[in-house]
């Protein structure tokens, strides 16, 4: 178990969602669930807690009830190699209800905050040649996916 894990809060989609996450990620898998028991505070037998490992990083999704929402504050950045990658985690995690945002970043269908972040972008807006840097942020702005060409096309004139 690792020293610090991170906690999701959900209304009633606990299992729901660490199974989703668990079929978007190849190297990931399902941890335990635990129940709610006579002590409650949600209904006996239903899910309290369900945890699940990402990429080596676990996580625990808690069924909590309606009072707190995801929002931008909290996003998750997954760094892809190459335009495959950024499509295939992009189309996944829209799946199902999924609403896209811009500059790479959109929400799953439980409201969870993701930026779907090409490593070509963030050497892009980080090169030190600021007009290289600059061709680039102003490229990322325009657009909702990450377009790995466009962004090194518009970087380098």
């Amino acid at each position: 178990m690792q020293k610090i894990s991170t906690m999701l809060w959900f209304d009633g989609q606990a299992e729901e969602a660490a199974k989703f996450y668990v079929s978007v990620f190849k190297n990931a898998k399902m941890g335990k669930v635990a129940r709610y028991g006579d002590a409650g505070p949600g209904p006996k037998g239903s899910v309290m807690v369900a945890s699940f490992e990402v990429e080596g990083r676990e996580f625990m999704a808690l069924n909590a009830g309606p009072q707190f929402k995801f929002n931008e504050s909290v996003s998750f950045v997954v760094h892809c190699k190459t335009q495959e990658e950024v499509d295939y985690y992009w189309d996944k995690l829209l799946a199902g209800g999924g609403q896209e945002s811009a500059c790479g970043w959109l929400k799953d269908k439980f409201g969870l905050s993701w930026q779907i972040t090409p490593d070509a972008l963030l050497e892009a807006t980080s090169n030190p040649d600021p007009a290289i840097s600059q061709r680039a942020m102003k490229a990322m702005m325009q657009m909702r996916k990450i377009d790995i060409a466009a962004i090194k096309k518009a970087a380098h004139g």
